[in-house]
């Protein structure tokens, strides 16, 4: 596949992460790629690297949203489980780099103004107090304490002397 831009790097991870078990609808992979990247490529530039990544083969279009095919599938599962995500997407370009479609797939026409209002009502819901769970969990900070339901034993009381 080739040329290689980091839009379609950044698309096929954020499509992974947000179409675990169904297709992805485009606010969903807004919100990944937000939490991915800390900000949204243009809606012009996400479309091109949709069309381009469905003409390759690697994902797939419905009316429900995005899924990845399986040789996106296969990219994704060769990443290294414990890499931070630059690390991921760099892994991404490279097996980009690599990969030949078979056969050249019809691509996906999704409109700049659909992505706009993906865009649009993601910003809403991070403005709202609803709860997002695609954002990590907080680590804590202390960590002298010791875990939740432990309880530590009360200290032996002091030896009266004889004498």
């Amino acid at each position: 596949m080739h040329p290689i831009h980091d839009v379609d790097a950044l698309l096929l991870l954020a499509t992974a992460l947000s179409a675990k078990r169904r297709p992805a609808e485009p606010v969903e992979i807004m919100a990944a790629i937000d939490l991915i990247n800390g900000n949204i490529p243009a809606e012009a530039k996400l479309a091109e690297a949709i069309a381009r990544l469905a003409v390759h083969g690697l994902l797939c279009g419905s009316a429900d949203g995005l899924a990845l095919t399986p040789a996106a599938q296969d990219i994704i599962e060769k990443l290294p489980r414990k890499a931070e995500n630059e690390e991921r997407l760099f892994s991404i370009r490279d097996q980009l780099s690599m990969h030949n479609a078979k056969v050249e797939s019809p691509a996906i026409d999704i409109s700049v103004d659909a992505l706009r209002a993906a865009l649009l009502a993601h910003r809403a819901a991070a403005a709202s107090t609803a709860k997002n769970l695609l954002v990590p969990k907080p680590k804590p900070e202390d960590k002298s304490q010791s875990r939740p339901g432990q309880r530590q034993r009360k200290p032996m009381p002091a030896r009266k002397r004889k004498g």
